[in-house]
């Protein structure tokens, strides 16, 4: 049984540039910056994929984070921001 779990923990871990841009989106937004304003910065851009930035916006750290009305407009952003490309 060990053997599968271990097998196909791969599935289900996250990239370690996903960990690392998280940790920067909370510390810069204690810091007071605006979700929107951070997500556009050239470390995130460069970093992650559109679909990783949506899926970062997912993610529980974030999530409490950050207050549930700036996430929804940050979620909206990148979707606009996705079908205009």
């Amino acid at each position: 049984m060990a053997i599968f779990k271990n097998l196909f923990s791969f599935l289900f871990q996250r990239s370690s540039a996903e960990e690392r841009v998280a940790m920067y989106v909370i510390r810069e937004h204690d810091r007071g910056r605006a979700l929107q304003e951070i997500l556009q910065d050239r470390y995130v851009q460069n970093r992650l994929t559109p679909e990783q930035q949506k899926r970062l916006l997912d993610r529980p750290e974030i999530m409490s984070a950050i207050s549930g009305d700036m996430l929804e407009a940050a979620k909206a952003s990148l979707g606009a921001g996705s079908s205009a490309a």
